[in-house]
């Protein structure tokens, strides 16, 4: 389970970028996630959990998108979406293509609880 691996690596992010806004905690992340990127979303959302325990993470909702599989044309130039095991051009129908995304895991936002400065004495 390559998931919790993910999850201890992106919380390393999340608690990052906490800390350089000086935030008491987190209250949401959003991840963004292709088809191709190898992740198993039901997975890693059981292991998030594990993973955040004792963290400023702890507690925050996990909001997971996909990504679409997009694919731009090596022949007519057009980039279009694809499906996972048929990355083909949709406007010529052309094999030779490079992946655009469709294979990524991004942390994408974060919502930070940051403490309001105390008002000067």
């Amino acid at each position: 389970m390559h998931e919790l691996a993910l999850c201890q690596a992106l919380l390393r992010q999340v608690e990052a970028v906490a800390a350089e806004h000086n935030a008491s905690s987190v209250s949401r992340i959003l991840l963004r996630y292709g088809p191709l990127s190898g992740v198993e979303p039901h997975l890693l959302r059981q292991a998030y959990p594990l993973a955040a325990a004792g963290t400023p993470a702890e507690g925050a909702e996990l909001v997971m998108e996909e990504s679409p599989v997009r694919v731009r044309c090596r022949t007519c130039g057009v980039e279009s979406e694809a499906v996972p095991n048929r990355l083909v051009c949709a406007a010529c129908g052309d094999w030779h293509t490079d992946l655009v995304s469709g294979d990524e895991l991004l942390l994408a936002s974060l919502e930070l609880d940051i403490p309001e400065d105390p008002a000067p004495e």
